[in-house]
């Protein structure tokens, strides 16, 4: 248990940040998680904006978020390569 005045401030201070970081973070694992299960247009750009805004509030750090915003578009990208494309071929 703290015991100066200003340790019992930090402790409720940071109890309260705590709680909203735990929100942030819950937010940030459910846009990953549908970006990776079914990557998509829609999806990526949830998730984007989670990983946006987790590293604005530093819950994340900023490379952190760019790698993860990374790997997102590699696996967009890779999933519109397996689907089968039609080309047409001119004689």
């Amino acid at each position: 248990m703290p015991i100066t005045k200003s340790a019992l401030k930090a402790l409720r201070r940071d109890k309260r940040r705590a709680k909203v970081n735990r929100s942030i973070r819950a937010k940030l694992k459910t846009a990953l998680k549908k970006g990776r299960q079914n990557p998509n247009q829609k999806n990526l750009k949830s998730a984007y904006s989670a990983l946006d805004k987790a590293a604005k509030k530093k819950v994340i750090h900023k490379k952190k978020a760019s790698r993860l915003k990374s790997r997102l578009a590699k696996l967009l990208s890779t999933s519109s390569l397996s689907t089968p494309k039609t080309k047409k071929t001119s004689k």
